[in-house]
């Protein structure tokens, strides 16, 4: 519980919840903003969407709300997240929101079950020559992240 009240309390614009009529929860989003100077941006760290409520749009409305607060509030660059390169399905929703495959980082994921991790970004309005989505041409490790 302290990380998810380290974001509300910090961020408390970039943490969305949304609630269906009977007051279950139906998907949240938990962001973050970070960065200096052309690498100011919004981070997705969580958007989860429960069964019940998946493919119905809900995680496009909450990552536009992100994005939107990303751009307007805090004036970003661009809105990045992390994703297992396993997960395919993840991946393919993100590029039809807009989002590229920035850099690979290899050994992001640790423990039980290891992987590697696509940095994916979206460049914002702030970013209008979209240099921070110009995909790197070689993987990183995560101790090389600006973040």
């Amino acid at each position: 519980m302290p990380f998810y009240l380290q974001y509300m309390s910090k961020w408390p614009e970039l943490f969305t919840v949304a609630e269906a009529p009977d007051s279950s929860i139906m998907g949240y989003m938990l962001g973050k903003s970070e960065g200096s100077d052309t690498l100011w941006h919004g981070h997705v760290s969580a958007v989860t969407v429960a069964p019940l409520y998946r493919r119905l749009g809900l995680a496009k409305t909450l990552m536009e709300d992100l994005e939107s607060t990303s751009s307007n509030v805090y004036n970003a660059f661009f809105v990045d997240l992390f994703v297992r390169a396993s997960n395919t399905l993840a991946i393919n929703m993100y590029e039809k929101f807009g989002y590229v495959k920035y850099r690979r980082v290899l050994g992001y994921y640790s423990g039980d079950d290891p992987e590697d991790a696509w940095d994916m970004r979206k460049a914002l309005a702030r970013d209008d020559k979209k240099q921070s989505v110009i995909p790197m041409n070689r993987p990183v490790l995560p101790q090389e992240l600006e973040w």
